[in-house]
């Protein structure tokens, strides 16, 4: 578990000096209006749409396997609309690291906050059912304002970049687990304590059961809710982020523990989940990942790939 982002002088090493520079360029950002970083990030959003061929391509396929209904048109709409909260969410992610608590709170709403505290008091540890939205970030700073838990994250292959996400995240968290550490994450739900879950991307074959997403019949889904409720005696609540339509601020919801979960049937869950996991997209298409490729992993290994 991790508690403390560990700093030492090695990070300050000259091939990192250009990592440093975009870093403080960065922090000096967080100094403008809200708007105005998220009509900046718009702009970074078009101008990437022009220059990732590949990642337009695979967001482009997922919305089209989700949403075959959708016209040409709307989807390009859709897609177009996506890149430009995409380029927002670098600002959510500078304001989560580096805003006060104070400036947190002027730009923030909470819904559903008593569910979460009425589940603690129960004695029974919570887990926060999220799914990859562009605003995510800022998501886990405004909910760690009245409830701070342990974040599940993936350690980070550069030791800056390692260093400034878990010093950002530990603003909103007691500690840090890496996604693979089962045995802490019941640990910490047994304490009873918070910690946050997705299941809405592609972790690979060997943890995957093939069932539907949207419109697309075998999508690689894992079951982790269901191993860590039945372990960690804990509740699943499902809880969303978005950023608000004026682009002024945040709002975060927590629904009420599901029901009967964990059930007797894994499979089940976990299509249950995913029916959870698209009632929170559907909220805001746009603000979700769709440049993950969610379908990479196809039910039998020589299945062609959906993205070429």
């Amino acid at each position: 578990m991790v508690e403390k982002a560990q700093f030492s002088a090695h990070l300050y090493h000259p091939k990192y000096w250009l990592l440093w520079f975009g870093v403080a360029l960065m922090r000096l950002t967080q100094l403008l209006p809200l708007q105005i970083q998220m009509k900046l990030g718009a702009m970074i959003g078009r101008l990437a749409k022009t220059l990732m061929g590949s990642r337009v391509n695979t967001a482009k396929r997922n919305l089209e396997l989700c949403f075959p209904k959708m016209t040409a048109e709307e989807q390009q709409v859709l897609l177009k609309r996506n890149f430009e909260e995409t380029g927002k969410a670098i600002f959510d992610t500078i304001n989560a690291w580096w805003w006060s608590d104070a400036k947190i709170q002027q730009h923030m709403t909470i819904k559903g906050q008593e569910h979460v505290e009425q589940t603690l008091n129960d004695g029974h540890g919570v887990i926060l059912f999220a799914v990859h939205c562009l605003p995510l970030e800022m998501g886990a700073r405004i909910f760690g304002q009245f409830q701070p838990g342990v974040g599940v994250y993936r350690p980070h292959d550069n030791p800056v970049m390692e260093y400034l996400q878990v010093k950002g995240r530990l603003r909103s968290n007691k500690a840090l687990v890496p996604k693979r550490d089962l045995r802490k994450m019941v640990r910490c739900l047994r304490n009873p304590d918070v910690i946050w879950y997705t299941a809405d991307q592609d972790f690979g074959r060997s943890s995957a059961t093939f069932i539907p997403f949207f419109a697309m019949p075998e999508a690689a889904t894992i079951t982790g809710a269901t191993t860590l409720a039945r372990l960690g005696k804990a509740k699943v609540l499902p809880f969303s982020v978005e950023r608000n339509a004026d682009d002024k601020g945040y709002t975060i919801e927590i629904l009420p523990p599901l029901d009967n979960f964990p059930g007797e049937d894994e499979i089940a869950d976990a299509k249950r989940g995913n029916g959870i996991i698209e009632q929170i997209i559907d909220k805001n298409r746009a603000q979700y990942m769709w440049l993950h490729r969610r379908f990479k992993t196809r039910p039998n290994k020589d299945d062609p790939s959906v993205y070429k």
